[in-house]
């Protein structure tokens, strides 16, 4: 039997003074003969648009005619990658992270406590401090020593650096780089110029670009930006775009590389494609759409699976777009603002879409979640829970789900779990769990406080997974997945309305204010 073909997952850097933005993406290195069975190719998506589409008015402009538009490859870049370097680990957004623990774990333990600063500038839109808001979760990365020995060389990394790096953009307006095991600082922060409510994303080619979007205009200019965390740098930066339906400029979404492109929704009704190259991008089409004469922003983050994104905005609309032309193949209305990212799993070879609504335009109602079909956008269940949208002191907190969805796995692969914000004893919420199959509410458990952050799992040896979540008021939960009982619960910060990136038995998570704590599970 011939043995297998290895393929180095990492970039190799060839010039000296590695890192510099002539860096070859595509150089790997091989081993022994290729196998005797070729692998299985993956199969574009359909060529097609579906009838719900008809409600999506849109117009794709191309900046770049003579770049065909269609991806060199549709398989997920960052399957496989040495740590989580977007939203949720992935295309699919699936938070399939790896997490794991040893027999049956009782406590919830601080590792350590990262301080970021603090910005009480005036934005018009509120004093954002510092720490993380939503989604706020941290990169975890891994770096391979071709990585190191560029850092080092270059001098952006700081001595005994271990070479595990957090990486997370703060409400303070920076983007911050801590040691994984230290919880020290592990190179300078880099000021990203406005308050960074989403989550940050790394280039899975490792070229070094890392993308940043902008939450608050705290001062000009505003918008979107790369880092070059090989020279611990801006490279790039797009501002307002005088082109765009809507005006407000915010990118709270967390930006995918597929193929050559990057694809990065923006809260001003557009939907970016650039080229990718290191050191920056180039922006080759757009798509712009009106749903009912209305140009909604996207705050979700895009999924995709093959050559189909999915988005969903802030009138509810859930959209599947062709990556190779961004036009529209399918449409489903959840009736209210969505700010989850839509999840994707693949079932018996079809991909399905888990995704909830909030209740914030109706002021009342039902938080709606909904298993759609990813071809087609046909709905297969619909789950609905009692809640309203709170007023308080002339400020407003919806209800419903800002939470992306957790699939379940091992013991509890026939479950979708959420966090659900309810609003109906004071600033109350729930966590979730649904049958995949049918929608059942298999339980529902009430926390201590409303929860935005996603959750997370943690598998054991024996298949049984423990679900970690955290909710506004600092509390962190330890839930036994199967059937809802709680472990161990802890308070640990002011405010977590970030999701946790996980490693091992470890979370990192930040909260409001200026603290990113690193935890245990045990």
């Amino acid at each position: 039997m011939s043995r297998f073909l290895v393929v180095l997952s990492f970039v190799v850097f060839l010039l000296s003074g590695c890192g510099g933005r002539s860096v070859n993406e595509n150089v790997v290195e091989t081993a022994t003969e290729p196998e005797d069975t070729p692998e299985p190719q993956i199969v574009m998506l359909p060529d097609t648009s579906y009838i719900s589409a008809g409600a999506v008015k849109f117009v794709v402009d191309t900046m770049m005619p003579d770049e065909p538009g269609l991806l060199n490859d549709i398989s997920d870049m960052y399957a496989g990658t040495a740590g989580a370097f977007t939203f949720r680990g992935g295309a699919l957004r699936d938070a399939c992270f790896g997490g794991s623990i040893s027999g049956t774990p009782s406590e919830i333990a601080v590792d350590w406590t990262f301080v970021t600063d603090e910005d009480y500038t005036d934005t018009g839109y509120g004093r954002w401090g510092g720490g993380t808001g939503w989604t706020g979760q941290p990169l975890y990365v891994n770096w391979p020593d071709s990585c190191l020995r560029c850092f080092r060389d270059n001098g952006v990394v700081h001595e005994g650096f271990s070479g595990q790096e957090i990486i997370v953009g703060s409400l303070a307006g920076n983007v911050y780089f801590i040691d994984f095991d230290s919880g020290k600082a592990s190179r300078r922060a880099i000021m990203a110029g406005n308050p960074v409510k989403g989550t940050v994303s790394l280039d899975p080619s490792l070229n070094g670009n890392l993308y940043v979007g902008q939450g608050v205009p705290a001062r000009q200019p505003f918008g979107a930006a790369v880092i070059d965390v090989y020279h611990n740098e801006v490279s790039h930066f797009f501002g307002r775009d005088p082109n765009a339906w809507r005006g407000w400029g915010a990118y709270d979404s967390s930006p995918l590389r597929t193929g050559q492109f990057l694809i990065r929704p923006g809260e001003n009704g557009t939907v970016y494609k650039y080229l990718v190259h290191p050191g920056g991008l180039v922006l080759h089409s757009t798509l712009r759409y009106r749903i009912e004469n209305v140009s909604p922003g996207i705050e979700s983050s895009v999924s995709v699976y093959r050559n189909y994104g999915y988005v969903a905005d802030n009138h509810g609309n859930v959209i599947c777009f062709n990556l190779n032309d961004l036009r529209p193949v399918w449409r489903y209305c959840l009736g209210d603002d969505v700010d989850a990212t839509a999840v994707v799993t693949e079932e018996n070879g079809v991909p399905y879409l888990y995704v909830g609504c909030e209740i914030d335009r109706r002021g009342t109602g039902d938080a709606r979640f909904v298993k759609l079909n990813g071809l087609d956008g046909s709905r297969v269940w619909q789950s609905l829970i009692d809640g309203e949208r709170a007023d308080v002191d002339g400020k407003h907190f919806d209800g419903g789900y800002y939470a992306t969805a957790l699939p379940g796995s091992g013991d509890c692969s026939h479950l979708v779990f959420s966090n659900c914000v309810l609003n109906t004893k004071g600033r109350n919420g729930v966590f979730v769990a649904f049958d995949r199959d049918t929608g059942v509410i298999r339980y529902s458990l009430p926390l201590k406080y409303y929860s935005w952050s996603s959750p997370v799992g943690f598998l054991n040896e024996r298949g049984e997974l423990y679900v970690a979540t955290a909710d506004c008021a600092g509390n962190v939960y330890l839930i036994r997945g199967i059937d809802g009982h709680v472990v161990c619960s802890r308070r640990v910060g002011a405010n977590f309305e970030s999701s946790p990136v996980v490693t091992g038995n470890h979370m990192v998570i930040g909260s409001r204010g200026n603290s990113i704590y690193r935890l245990s599970i045990l």
